[in-house]
């Protein structure tokens, strides 16, 4: 009799530590919660932390091997239960806990998500239902959202070892078909790359060379127009002292300017002082006074 007492509390015991508490801090389950793609329960909290754990001596964790990004797990839509009080009655420890009131229910059939029922959820949205809602109510989308899944998005929550191993194979295959569409994305994409570069080239090449033409050209006239305007059309390059010197010449001097815009310059004569009109700076010492 003792034997069998002990065993089904130890089977109460495992069904709490499955569904109550994250399977990798071992702390009590709160929102948000996470699902892997084998079906184990965790706190979003946590799992961040481990991925964000890159020390060489962190610990492995077997609960956690298989997730290697945040993409890997799954947040729950969970229902409340309203019969679930929570742990405020029990803070002093005169009072019985029910484990078996679980604080989600499934919002089809009512069932408490304690360990007693089998429970599923959904990769493409996370709600999560017992199995016998999806068995009687077979439906193509979630009842809850209306996204539309298939068979192999319905994830078996801390199923048995052949839900596991179905789960195992399930998520290698889908991690498998990814890696390929991955390759071959990036094969297309280096395919697409190497059919633009070779007729890229030439045009390049091609328009480099006639803008080069061209620009030479272009200096060529102007040295040349330059040239030959000041007389000596036979030595190209070369500008002569005159227009040098026209270019040089005082605004003062030229005739097509006013006097209003002349007397602005330095050069004007109005800017000019004689002598007298200079003022002589003297410099004191500081005893004098």
């Amino acid at each position: 009799m003792s034997v069998f007492v002990s065993l089904q509390v130890d089977k109460v015991a495992e069904l709490v530590a499955r569904w109550f508490y994250c399977a990798l801090s071992q702390e009590k389950l709160c929102r948000p919660i996470v699902a892997c793609e084998l079906g184990r329960l965790y706190n979003k909290d946590a799992i961040i932390e481990y991925l964000l754990d890159k020390s060489p001596d962190k610990t492995p964790m077997e609960s956690a091997s298989h997730i290697k990004s945040i993409k890997n797990v799954t947040e729950l839509q969970l229902v409340d239960n309203p019969a679930w009080c929570g742990d405020k009655e029990s803070i002093k420890g005169d009072k019985y806990d029910d484990l078996q009131c679980a604080r989600f229910i499934c919002p089809v059939v009512g069932l408490e998500m304690n360990g007693r029922h089998r429970f599923c959820f959904l990769r493409n949205c996370g709600c999560v239902f017992s199995e016998r809602a999806l068995k009687e109510i077979k439906a193509e989308v979630c009842h809850k959202c209306g996204v539309p899944f298939q068979e192999e998005d319905v994830i078996v929550l801390n199923g048995n070892k052949e839900d596991v191993e179905i789960l195992k194979k399930r998520m290698e295959e889908r991690r498998l078909k990814s890696k390929l569409e991955k390759k071959s994305k990036k094969g297309k994409a280096a395919a697409a790359a190497s059919q633009q570069e070779p007729s890229a080239g030439p045009s390049k090449a091609k328009n480099g060379k006639d803008s080069v033409n061209s620009s030479s050209g272009e200096n060529r006239q102007i040295i040349f127009t330059k040239s030959s305007e000041n007389g000596n059309p036979s030595v190209p390059g070369k500008v002569s002292k005159a227009s040098s010197s026209s270019t040089k010449r005082s605004i003062a001097d030229s005739e097509d300017k006013s006097e209003a815009y002349k007397s602005i310059f330095t050069t004007h004569s109005s800017a000019k002082r004689s002598k007298e009109e200079c003022s002589n700076w003297v410099t004191h010492t500081a005893y004098y006074f």
